[in-house]
């Protein structure tokens, strides 16, 4: 039976609806102010943020699970975790456009905007307790994102891979929706408990079920861009600017694990036995593809883009265990990934100046001779993506491929590591061309500035505190698991 409405539910909602209030704010600023240099707007945008993550902290404190908005909306650990980390990459991504804006002399107020808009779809995604709200969330991050992929209007690269997401991501919507409506009509509710219990343990022999289940992977599969609905990552990684690519995985990729997570756990437990199967064999078919096909890189956004189908391929390990300490895995592998990956990034726009786009690998070639301590912040974040300690890759990767262990799956752990090796290969090009080739004959320049500077020391102290210090954080993930993980 679903609950009244209760104006007093408006306060559990105080990280949304800051991040919802900051953006209108920030639009409607953006008509007031003057001049092309609105550096003002962004540093109100992280001031909101971090008082949107002051927010979201208190909840992931305080232990309990309340269903606001007559069972549409949830609030609990499991969110609030997801909650902080969209938090923590939206601030971070901002701070690293800063000057990649000035210089591309795009609209500033519209895309801080854009990116708050994105994060609190985000939001209502982790928190989504009903189908019905989670495609609220869902739209609310897509629409955000398929405009900021396409921002750089005149770059025909950027147009071309921002049509393809657009096309894609117009399919994999209809997709979902189609799920929905197929679970609709099984359980006779669009609630997550609801459906639960009206699935029961039962068996695939309604067909519908069937579709309901496999329609619902499959769009979730392209949100998190697992094989074979990957398609589109790479030409949309290197087209669109480098920010943006950073805020879409560091921010975007998750909130559909996020999901996931949940919408299996939860609302088709009863089904565990075959919806496991199925996420076994993308996790294999994700790590594998995507480590492979970034050997063939030059172009690192591509090359990142492939270690993000990657990523996502050892994530879904968390969904395969099923189990509390594959989601607690799950939790703390994602904020380490969000913020090794947006790292990796800021490096490519440090690297960007005039028409060099820094998105190359050779254009790291020299970099240790002539910065040093760039050079070093970049070998700590692919040594993290890598799963080498002592980084928060490492610890994430140990505990994923613990929760496999544990539930008896050696054969996906060990095809696990053996794709962690192969990345080491890739990964290394660029520690390679830093640190064992000459400085090119045109010199290597790098455009640095104080915001820009912020965003790699937060992403790297955060990934290194990771690696050394994990005990925190995974007790609060290990708490955050509870909720869904049993």
């Amino acid at each position: 039976m679903t609950q009244a409405f209760n104006p007093a539910d408006l306060w559990l909602l105080l990280p949304e609806m800051a991040v919802a209030a900051l953006g209108l704010l920030v639009l409607a600023l953006d008509f007031l102010a003057s001049g092309r240099d609105r550096d003002e707007l962004a540093w109100l945008s992280v001031a909101g943020l971090a008082v949107s993550g002051v927010l979201a902290w208190q909840q992931l404190v305080q232990p309990g699970r309340v269903v606001v908005f007559s069972g549409l909306h949830v609030v609990d650990q499991y969110a609030a975790f997801f909650k902080l980390v969209f938090l923590a990459s939206a601030l971070i991504v901002i701070l690293a456009s800063m000057r990649f804006l000035r210089d591309q002399v795009m609209a500033q107020g519209e895309y801080y905007a854009l990116i708050l808009f994105a994060t609190l779809g985000a939001m209502l995604m982790a928190s989504a307790d009903d189908l019905l709200s989670l495609f609220v969330g869902l739209e609310t991050l897509s629409v955000s994102t398929y405009a900021l992929c396409g921002f750089l209007k005149r770059d025909q690269r950027c147009n071309e891979g921002a049509l393809k997401y657009l096309l894609m991501g117009s399919f994999s919507t209809g997709v979902v929706l189609y799920g929905m409506v197929l679970l609709y009509g099984v359980a006779g509710s669009t609630g997550l408990e609801a459906i639960a219990r009206a699935v029961g343990t039962g068996t695939l022999q309604n067909p519908a079920l069937i579709m309901g289940m496999v329609l619902l992977a499959a769009g979730f599969g392209f949100k998190i861009a697992a094989v074979p609905f990957h398609m589109y990552l790479p030409d949309m990684y290197e087209g669109a600017p480098t920010p943006v690519v950073a805020y879409m995985a560091g921010a975007t990729e998750l909130a559909g694990v996020a999901v996931l997570v949940r919408v299996f756990l939860l609302g088709l437990p009863g089904l565990q036995v075959d919806w496991g199967l199925l996420f076994w064999v993308l996790a294999v078919l994700t790590m594998t593809i995507g480590n492979l096909v970034a050997i063939a890189q030059a172009n690192i956004k591509r090359m990142l883009a492939y270690s993000t189908i990657a990523h996502m391929g050892y994530i879904l390990i968390g969904p395969v265990v099923a189990s509390p300490l594959g989601v607690a895995a799950v939790l703390f592998y994602s904020l380490a990934y969000a913020l090794m990956t947006i790292g990796a990034f800021a490096m490519v726009v440090l690297l960007a100046h005039g028409a060099v786009r820094g998105d190359q690998i050779d254009d790291f070639a020299g970099l240790a001779q002539k910065h040093p301590m760039a050079a070093a912040i970049m070998l700590l974040f692919l040594l993290s993506l890598t799963g080498i300690p002592p980084t928060g890759g490492f610890v994430g990767k140990l505990y994923l491929f613990a929760s496999a262990i544990e539930a008896g799956y050696y054969w996906l752990v060990i095809i696990a590591v053996v794709n962690s090796a192969i990345s080491l290969f890739y990964y290394m090009r660029v520690a390679v061309a830093m640190y064992m080739r000459d400085v090119p004959a045109g010199g290597i320049a790098t455009s640095p500035s104080f915001a820009l500077n912020i965003a790699l020391l937060l992403a790297a102290a955060g990934t290194l505190l990771l690696g050394i210090f994990p005990g925190p954080i995974l007790e609060l993930a290990r708490a955050s698991a509870a909720v869904v993980g049993g």
